[in-house]
């Protein structure tokens, strides 16, 4: 049966029907959008630029590009994403291809994972070189295993590699259903209330200690979450993470 919804025509049939409902999604949902002038400076000045994002908010990820981002004016030409490359990862790889959103199979948590990861070696030159080229980068820096909502070194280290900002990128959306994943993954519902939150950009420059600049994604991401979770309906943070229909 395992072997079954791995079958290349599953994982086609599911890309494609996570596809629809990302389209559905960023189409229905009445959005807040916030921080998009500052996000658009940077946006327009840069050749190149991280988008970071949490993995739980991986099925919202495509409605700020769709809606917002890919409209900006400035350089940028394009996005990719970082996608895992275990099975489940191939159907977003599907999905998002459809979106137009050049998919990266690999992993950059973690520098001596990565060393030892084919996949993710070649995820990291392949981010890099697609910055260098000028295109927006989205990396979820709490994936692909957690923990969930901690930043890890990866997305720094492909960002100072390739001489580019952080942008920081969060979503919310209620009503929606959490599932019982290591990251409470999100499944949005259609003709919802939801909030698209740009944080401040963080600089990347190579002068800066990467542990530094760490520390600041994660204080900027876990704002720019609050932030969206407040503008969707939340009370706290408790009651976002608790939510279902």
């Amino acid at each position: 049966m395992k072997s079954l919804f791995r079958s290349k025509f599953m994982t086609s049939l599911l890309g494609a029907l996570i596809w629809a409902w990302m389209m559905m999604i960023a189409r229905t949902v009445r959005w807040t959008v916030e921080g998009e002038p500052v996000a658009q400076k940077v946006w327009a000045r840069q050749n190149g630029i991280v988008v970071a994002a949490w993995h739980s908010r991986i099925m919202v990820l495509p409605s700020g590009w769709i809606r917002r981002m890919k409209h900006w004016p400035g350089q940028i030409d394009g996005a990719a994403m970082l996608v895992s490359l275990s099975p489940d990862g191939e159907a977003v790889t599907r999905a998002i291809s459809h979106l137009g959103i050049h998919p990266i199979r690999g992993s950059a948590g973690n520098k001596k994972k990565a060393r030892k990861d084919k996949g993710g070696v070649r995820a990291i030159a392949e981010a890099v070189k697609l910055l260098k080229s000028g295109k927006a980068v989205c990396i979820t820096p709490d994936g692909p295993r957690g923990p969930a909502e901690k930043v890890s070194p990866g997305a720094i280290m492909i960002a100072q590699r390739a001489g580019v900002p952080i942008l920081p990128y969060a979503l919310s959306i209620r009503p929606a259903k959490r599932l019982s994943t290591w990251d409470r993954l999100i499944l949005p519902l259609p003709f919802a209330r939801g909030a698209i939150v740009f944080g401040a950009p963080v600089d990347t420059d190579r002068a800066r200690a990467p542990d530094e600049i760490q520390a600041e994604l994660q204080k900027r991401l876990d704002e720019a979450t609050r932030r969206a979770d407040m503008l969707a309906g939340y009370k706290n943070s408790d009651e976002a993470g608790s939510q279902t229909p």
